[in-house]
């Protein structure tokens, strides 16, 4: 599908893999200009130069940083600007989830929790917003429903991704009119922590579909699978474009159908 970036500049943190690298394709498939990042330089590279040869050298730029520390974060904003001169799109895709129960989790684990979910958020908004404000662009957090549907063995994670889906809600409505600012909540979606609890499976003999659809079975979701990252990568994409022109202060689910909530 065709989401209409021609023209357009868009940038993706943790970019290298999953839901970040299919929803980077898919930008690039609607004709957008795409920045990357990511934190380990050897992956990004190898990603950066498949998408270079398959979209173009031009329309690609990778940068290896950590989004936690705002130095390099403003360094990255200034290489899209001095190479793109616009962002009208930032997606930024957070790390993956700790699973700890309340009694197991120490403080510095809370600390660490919060401050990847917080900041991976803070640093690139407050470092693209001038390019965004300029373009009258759109922001797009990639969330999780636990942030509305906690989880008891991913107590700091659930509580963190609800700070994540408030700060959404206040910067849509602080950054109106000039900039949109949405989110994905996602459920189970594959990705690389699946495929290696797939290869550790204690059923060896299970194809990857069969233990897939026996997980899904056991989690309850309607759709009876897990989900596959570029169709998180449409949500974002939609969410994004001028199609969703009137939709800010939003969360789109991409979970199968596993929310219980109204």
């Amino acid at each position: 599908m065709h989401y209409g970036y021609e023209g357009k500049v868009a940038v993706v943190t943790g970019g290298s893999s999953g839901i970040g690298l299919a929803t980077v394709e898919t930008l690039l498939e609607s004709g957008a200009r795409v920045a990357l990042c990511a934190r380990t330089p050897g992956r990004l590279e190898d990603v950066a130069a498949v998408l270079k040869r398959d979209h173009g050298e031009e329309n690609v730029l990778a940068c290896a940083l950590s989004v936690l520390e705002p130095q390099a974060v403003q360094s990255f904003a200034a290489r899209v600007e001095e190479r793109f001169g616009r962002c009208d799109l930032l997606v930024n895709n957070a790390g993956q989830g700790r699973i700890s129960t309340f009694a197991e989790t120490s403080d510095e684990d809370w600390r660490a929790e919060y401050e990847l979910k917080l900041f991976s958020q803070i640093y690139p908004t407050r470092a693209f917003l001038p390019m965004l404000r300029a373009a009258r662009g759109a922001i797009v957090v990639v969330n999780s429903l636990l942030a509305l549907q906690p989880e008891a063995h991913m107590v700091c994670t659930s509580s963190a991704r609800a700070g994540v889906q408030n700060l959404v809600k206040s910067l849509s409505v602080e950054l109106a009119p000039d900039v949109r600012v949405n989110s994905i909540l996602l459920g189970m979606v594959e990705s690389g922590q699946w495929l290696r609890r797939f290869a550790e499976r204690e059923d060896q003999t299970q194809s990857k579909a069969e233990w897939y659809a026996a997980l899904a079975r056991k989690k309850g979701i309607p759709l009876g699978r897990l989900g596959d990252p570029r169709e998180a990568a449409a949500a974002i994409a939609f969410l994004g474009s001028k199609a969703a022109s009137y939709i800010t202060g939003a969360q789109l689910e991409v979970s199968g159908g596993l929310s219980r909530f109204i």
